[in-house]
């Protein structure tokens, strides 16, 4: 089992749209749409909530996410509803990016929390500030702390860096215990990655910081080097 998602968005629309792309990224994970009210209009249902809680019982845990205020408070009164609301977490992430940064994690086999992790870093965890971002490094001189791991790969699929490999890589990298950036930008943020625009024959420059450090390069790496399953 896999654990599930349920998206609570003031529109009906939004919320099946934002579940149609994370379900291409994460084929065998059950994400539920609860959009909009139960006739039809703008806002929330409570009944709509607990209804996608029960499509999604079963599973390894549910994670939920929404979009404006008042869909988190009708989450929040789901939540209490729930035959087991112990399984059942609210995400504070966005909408969009972190259906799928969560999509991916669970897709990849991670437990409830990380999946929620997965899904409150997509936007990206404030960058490292033990390591000044401008020094003067004299010649013979070791300043900062370096990253425990790095590792260089060329992109060979042929659409190099766009949403589906940037949702790969920052949903998997969010379940490890690592801070790791790519090319610069954190390597957690589907948005930062397709900001690098590389395309077939770049070159991806991975840091990682971290327990997992060593894990997560070798997880990018493995990614590229299989062209993210594509031609």
């Amino acid at each position: 089992m896999t654990v599930s998602i349920v998206v609570v968005s003031h529109s009906e629309k939004i919320a099946d749209g934002a579940v149609e792309v994370a379900a291409q990224m994460a084929p065998d994970v059950v994400i539920v749409a609860a959009g909009g009210t139960s006739d039809g209009r703008i806002g929330t249902s409570l009944e709509k909530v607990l209804a996608a809680l029960d499509q999604a019982a079963g599973s390894d845990g549910a994670v939920i996410l929404t979009d404006l205020g008042s869909a988190v408070m009708t989450a929040e009164s789901a939540l209490e509803f729930a035959d087991s609301p112990a399984g059942v977490v609210l995400a504070d992430a966005p909408l969009v990016e972190g259906l799928v940064a969560a999509a991916v994690a669970a897709q990849g086999g991670a437990d409830l929390q990380a999946v929620r992790r997965a899904a409150e870093t997509a936007g990206g965890p404030p960058r490292r500030t033990d390591v000044p971002p401008q020094q003067v490094v004299e010649e013979g001189s070791v300043t900062g702390q370096g990253p425990a791991c790095t590792g260089e790969f060329e992109l060979i699929n042929q659409a190099g860096m766009h949403a589906r490999p940037a949702a790969k890589i920052a949903g998997g990298l969010s379940s490890l215990d690592a801070e790791v950036t790519i090319n610069g930008v954190d390597g957690t943020s589907m948005t930062s990655l397709m900001t690098l625009a590389a395309g077939k024959g770049s070159l991806l420059h991975v840091e990682a910081w971290g327990v997992d450090a060593e894990r997560a390069v070798n997880y990018v790496g493995g990614l590229v080097q299989a062209g993210f399953g594509e031609p």
